[in-house]
């Protein structure tokens, strides 16, 4: 057997692992899980197929937005989707964090690494940024899970963003809840629940290096 045969048969399917872990909920019980979410579109799928086992506060929290403008219209949309939500009642009732908005302090942590591609270190540096801060506001909070909605995306490596909330784990009393959110047809209902609540959809991460990106990718 080859180097890659063994690393594709080795490769953790984190999807399973999120679903034994619900299958072995306790009956009767509601686990607590604090949900970073970096838009309303991505996480449509996610609350809808969480909300039913957990009680889900989102947490929003995404420096790496770089226009106030479109960050306030992310927001709105998150806060809009979640209203629908609970109105509908899909689930457990859902909550909302925003946190704190200081987009000087992505750009200080992407300092020299402006012309890395999407999808590289800076990209793994944001994860743990925000990744960070959500585990650390469940401690606060006392929750038992964090988890984020980023592993949906087919753009974003869920290998390395389960890798970072398992190392960030370690030192919090939370414990993360491991995702591939983009199986099981995840992505396609995204898609399908951002056209049904008729939800803002951006082309861009939100940061101003993935948008100078994409206008670059569309020039002629």
């Amino acid at each position: 057997m080859d180097l890659k045969q063994n690393t594709l048969q080795n490769k953790r399917n984190y999807q399973k692992e999120l679903d034994r872990i619900i299958e072995a909920i306790p009956a009767g019980s509601v686990p607590t899980l604090m949900l970073h979410s970096c838009c309303a579109p991505c996480s449509s799928y996610c609350l809808e197929y969480l909300c039913k086992f957990f009680s889900i506060t989102v947490f929003y929290y995404n420096p790496n937005i770089s226009s106030s403008e479109e960050y306030r219209r992310r927001v709105a949309e998150q806060k809009r989707l979640i209203e629908a939500y609970n109105s509908e009642k899909k689930g457990h009732e859902i909550k909302v964090l925003e946190g704190d908005y200081h987009p000087e302090e992505f750009f200080e942590m992407a300092k020299g690494l402006e012309y890395c591609k999407e999808g590289g270190e800076r990209c793994f540096k944001c994860f743990d940024m925000r990744l960070k801060e959500t585990a650390l506001q469940a401690d606060k909070g006392g929750f038992d899970y964090f988890a984020t909605t980023l592993t949906i995306s087919p753009l974003k490596n869920a290998d390395k963003i389960n890798e970072i909330g398992f190392d960030i784990s370690k030192g919090s009393k939370v414990k993360w809840l491991p995702s591939d959110f983009k199986k099981k047809d995840g992505y396609k209902r995204s898609v399908e629940l951002s056209k049904e609540y008729d939800l803002y959809r951006q082309d861009y991460c939100g940061c101003a290096f993935s948008k100078r990106d994409r206008l670059e990718d569309k020039c002629p």
